[in-house]
């Protein structure tokens, strides 16, 4: 027996416990991959409290879904341990990064190739037991991808908050060739928006960060200037720089972090949100029109977005943001600390 060891979520609001079973034989297309490093995401967060924050009392109750125990974990990076007697193309001992993003292959999403917003999704370590553990069962081989000569810690991070990150900024290219782009919050996927960004971009962005380590994090990783969102007089600043900013990216999500990315928009600018902090927004309808705005949300991002970005990544193109890493036995110290705003880049586990 290959024991498969993960620390699981028992129970919601609950801290993870250790829990032991066998690795999985893999039938048909299915890959065992022995996992080596899992980073850890602010929405793990959100899935062990049981919910997201919708604004005043109201919570989305994200419990259902999933049988407990369940593992969480999606930013997946190991080796292939076993392989499924369908799967072609893969090779044993093959180092890979695990697409988690996983659809159902039958529903309209899925069929453009969105299975990313499938509406019966197989999203590993949202649906389906995932990377906090030493192994994981993918479906199919195309999920695996090559990630040389990146160091597993980052390939993981790549998975979801360099895709997410990648994604929101792509929908932002058109305006953020008009001048430099926003970036509010500066959190895991914050940072690798800012890497992403002077890959992707003319101009170096700006950034808006409550905290003042990770400001100074910024500037010393290229941001253009940084300013602090809670000082009264850094929306009229960004407007004195700019006149207004065309291309704006909230990786907070939060009603404070919508409100300030719009006043400092210029007329005709886009604001993509992609953070999940939860509150509410409310705005006259009429400023839309009015001001020629955009606001578009994102949810991670597609297979072949994944394949794009850590193709800009292998070039060398990407600078990498600090990485943590730690035992996975530390993964409920890891989500306090991201809890508690503790992380200045990315925690990763290493199994």
């Amino acid at each position: 027996m290959t024991r498969l060891i993960r620390q699981s979520l028992t129970a919601y609001a609950s801290p993870l416990c250790e829990t032991v079973v066998e690795v999985p034989d893999p039938v048909g297309s299915e890959i065992v991959v022995r996992i080596h490093c899992c980073g850890v995401c602010h929405s793990d967060v959100h899935l062990q409290d049981g919910y997201f924050l919708l604004g005043g009392d109201k919570r989305l109750d994200v419990t259902g879904g999933r049988a407990l125990p369940f593992t969480l974990g999606h930013e997946i990076a190991g080796v292939i341990e076993r392989i499924g007697p369908q799967a072609e193309g893969v090779a044993l001992g093959q180092a890979v990064a695990v697409y988690p993003w996983i659809g159902c292959g039958a529903c309209p999403a899925c069929a453009a190739g969105d299975e990313n917003l499938c509406a019966a999704p197989r999203h590993l370590g949202v649906y389906v037991d995932g990377g906090f553990a030493t192994h994981v069962l993918v479906p199919h081989p195309r999920y695996l991808l090559d990630y040389a000569p990146l160091t597993p810690a980052l390939a993981g991070a790549y998975m979801c908050s360099g895709l997410t990150a990648y994604a929101a900024l792509k929908r932002l290219a058109h305006h953020a060739a008009r001048g430099p782009a926003l970036l509010v919050g500066l959190g895991g996927v914050g940072m690798m928006g800012l890497a992403l960004a002077r890959a992707m971009f003319a101009f170096p962005p700006l950034v808006a960060e409550i905290d003042p380590a990770k400001r100074e994090a910024a500037l010393a990783a290229g941001a253009a200037a940084a300013f602090d969102p809670a000082d009264p007089a850094a929306r009229k600043a960004i407007l004195a720089l700019t006149g207004g900013v065309f291309a704006v990216c909230d990786f907070v999500g939060s009603d404070r972090s919508l409100q300030f990315a719009l006043g400092a928009l210029a007329k005709g600018g886009k604001v993509v949100v992609t953070g999940l902090i939860g509150g509410t927004y409310a705005t006259p309808i009429a400023m839309f029109p009015l001001r020629a705005m955009t606001i578009e949300g994102t949810l991670v991002g597609r297979l072949d977005e994944a394949r794009e970005m850590l193709a800009l990544a292998r070039a060398g193109k990407v600078a990498p943001v600090p990485i943590i890493e730690r035992p996975l036995a530390a993964a409920q110290t890891s989500l306090d600390d991201l809890r508690n705003g503790r992380i200045v880049g990315r925690v990763v586990l290493t199994a």
